[in-house]
């Protein structure tokens, strides 16, 4: 390993590669801000670029873009309430009602240093233990993605706010939706009624722009008050720095978030969503002030965003070691790797080790470029809110337009867009959320086709699912966390009812 590291201090620190990695990472931070502009689009764009390149600068600066966009989608959810990427769904937890309460640089500062943190620590995580990790993941069967789908819907469960039912009701929408398309195991048509577009199912960019976008411009123009001069009069913009100290303070969710990270980011498909679900779940579970949370806590962004950029380096794991992307943006990225002459397997640590130790470096070059542009940045992003709030308005509509078509080039996914916003507005209206929407689009397709596919490798018999280890150890886990729930949600009820009493 030693040896590895050495030769790829050579390869990573010569001025084009780092040139390389610091641009790659500043065109994923711009993608990542933009709503429907991803980390696996940026890639994509990218690959092109790299023809030609020695390996370690080209992977490295695919790395850049990755490490960037996995930070920059918290600077739309944190200020407008609008996820820059699935992941960040629930940076708007809490980031969002700090912004609101003119914290906005303090919100983002604890962005930054916290994805920072989980982006080194995943680095760690992924030189030194890479071998078992991928080891551990292939042990993933039909049974245990069920029971991690299972393990989602508490998740929806605890992300619901007060009412519990509003929150399942909502998730099982999102459910729903996803049964829309092609049946995965039959291959007939579901609810498609026609259109073709719908064949291949509800694309979760329109859904997620919708349900976060145009709900809150549909929100926000239907409460427009005329007499507001400026979105964000009421911002500090001294308070947008780098919060290190605030960050490490909060130790209890950092850990919540790197080890949520670390652990769902080798499994493949998992994705972003669901660690940054777990860590925020995890960290709320553990923290002294549960309470706080959602109303605009410091220990909710630093869970979310360490999750986010530890996943990263867990989910290379599997890429690296297997050929397995553990996510979207790691499948664009495997084929980075094969254009540069990169084989994924058991034999790279052996046959290209300078290689891959310098692709590590290249990661953390990454992160430490992420910190410099995010804090060079950070004034700039909060001045964003004193935009008069109908150019804003106007300009974000427009963005979301043309993400959204960027997707597949298809106009149907705009009307796809419109609905979802629409379903967005009367769900916030009426106090049903739309993350668990957004949840249950992403465990459904997890959850039907390997709980089909269970019943068909097990003969029809359920007795697999719960007999064994890990599905057993997740399915016990959800039982608990929803036993947990019930009680908090309960203890809630009858506080609420004796204040109701004594007043």
């Amino acid at each position: 390993m030693l040896a590895g590291y050495i030769e790829g201090l050579s390869m990573v620190f010569q001025l084009g590669t780092l040139l390389a990695i610091a641009g790659g990472t500043l065109l994923g931070i711009i993608m990542g801000v933009l709503p429907g502009l991803t980390s696996a689009m940026a890639i994509a764009l990218l690959l092109p670029v790299t023809f030609g390149m020695p390996p370690v600068m080209g992977i490295g600066m695919l790395l850049g873009a990755l490490c960037g966009a996995g930070v920059s989608g918290s600077i739309p959810a944190i200020l407008l309430n609008i996820p820059g990427t699935p992941s960040s769904v629930a940076t708007t937890f809490d980031g969002y009602p700090m912004a609101q309460r003119g914290e906005a640089g303090r919100a983002l500062g604890l962005a930054i240093v916290a994805s920072f943190s989980g982006g080194v620590a995943s680095m760690v995580i992924l030189s030194l233990l890479a071998p078992p990790i991928a080891e551990f993941a292939l042990r993933f069967g039909a049974a245990e993605y069920f029971s991690l789908s299972i393990f989602g819907l508490v998740i929806i469960a605890s992300v619901a706010g007060k009412s519990l039912l509003k929150g399942l009701i909502a998730g099982f929408i999102g459910f729903f939706a996803s049964t829309i398309g092609t049946d995965p195991i039959a291959g007939v048509d579901r609810f498609t009624f026609g259109q073709l577009s719908l064949l291949t199912g509800i694309n979760i960019l329109p859904a997620l722009i919708g349900l976060f976008a145009i709900s809150q411009i549909l929100k926000n123009a239907f409460e427009y008050d005329p007499a507001e001069k400026l979105t964000a009069g009421k911002h500090k913009i001294d308070l947008a720095r780098p919060r290190f100290v605030e960050t490490f303070r909060n130790w209890r969710a950092l850990l919540a978030g790197i080890g949520s990270g670390s652990v769902v980011g080798p499994v493949p498909g998992a994705g972003g969503s669901i660690a940054s679900l777990v860590a925020y779940d995890q960290a709320r579970r553990f923290s002294k002030n549960p309470e706080k949370f959602g109303s605009g806590h410091s220990a909710g962004i630093v869970s979310v965003e360490s999750a986010n950029n530890a996943l990263l380096g867990g989910a290379l794991i599997p890429t690296l070691a297997l050929g397995i992307p553990g996510e979207a943006a790691t499948a664009v990225l495997l084929g980075g790797l094969m254009i540069q002459g990169i084989t994924p397997g058991p034999m790279l640590f052996a046959d290209q080790s300078g290689t891959i130790y310098g692709i590590f470096l290249a990661y953390l070059v990454a992160n430490f470029a992420m910190l410099l542009i995010m804090c060079l940045g950070i004034k700039v992003f909060v001045k964003v809110l004193m935009v008069p709030r109908k150019q804003l308005l106007a300009a974000i509509v427009v963005f979301c337009f043309i993400g959204v078509y960027a997707v597949d080039g298809d106009v149907f996914n705009i009307y796809l867009m419109l609905a979802f916003g629409v379903l967005g507005y009367f769900l916030n209206r009426y106090g049903f959320g739309t993350a668990p929407v957004i949840l249950g689009l992403i465990l459904g397709p997890i959850a039907e086709s390997n709980l089909r596919r269970g019943l068909q490798t097990f003969q029809g018999d359920w007795t697999p699912f719960f007999t064994r280890p890990l599905s057993a150890t997740f399915l016990l886990i959800a039982l608990l966390l929803l036993a947990v729930t019930l009680w908090q949600n309960y203890r809630a009820y009858k506080k609420d009812l004796e204040e109701i009493k004594s007043a």
